[in-house]
């Protein structure tokens, strides 16, 4: 791979970014609001602040399942873009924990099952689902925790809404297609053991 391609490429995609993000008033307004500037008043100020006190009403351990006030009350869209911080609030610091681990493990085998795959198309396919997967789930993390502008990713598995759970369940589908395929071949190209 030729880096002064990739470099073109790369700075292409941060300039072409970057137009985007400043090209419509709302998604200004988040960038403004992410770093610091604006007023907390502001809707998405809001809302990223109400999911930190959801996670800061969970404590631990949590307020225990369907016993959260900011979902019902105060916090827009907690079961969509900001379930995580409802997870922080209903289960606390080790639910939160114990779900970033989940999805630690299904990209570690998702990666694993790519590097096993029989040829080249089952590994950049599961590579590319994983990934997929995995830049999702960590995305929401991320914005919900304030360490990222607001962005709409649904968390996979959890948050609510149709077509979010649909690809989340296909995308398994094919990632555990793809490692069958892989135990058929090497169970089809094994070396039977001599005496």
């Amino acid at each position: 791979v030729d880096f002064k391609h990739l470099a073109i490429i790369v700075g292409s995609g941060f300039v072409i970014a970057a137009v985007y993000a400043v090209s419509a008033e709302y998604r200004l307004r988040r960038l403004v609001a992410f770093f610091g500037g604006g007023s907390s008043d502001e809707p998405v100020r809001y809302q990223l602040d109400q999911a930190l006190i959801a996670f800061g009403n969970g404590g631990i351990t949590g307020v225990g399942p369907g016993q959260s006030r900011q979902r019902d009350w105060f916090l827009p869209e907690s079961y969509g873009d900001f379930i995580f911080s409802i997870v922080g609030e209903e289960y606390g610091f080790v639910g939160v924990t114990l779900l970033v681990l989940a999805f630690v493990l299904i990209t570690w085998r998702g990666y694993t099952v790519a590097k096993k795959a029989p040829d080249a198309f089952g590994r950049l396919l599961a590579a590319g689902i994983t990934t997929t997967l995995a830049v999702y789930a960590f995305v929401n993390a991320g914005v919900t925790c304030g360490i990222l502008p607001t962005t709409g990713l649904p968390m996979p598995f959890i948050s609510y809404g149709g077509s979010s759970v649909f690809f989340s369940a296909i995308a398994v589908g094919i990632l555990l297609n793809v490692s069958s395929q892989a135990g058929v071949y090497r169970r089809r190209n094994a070396r039977p053991l001599t005496e």
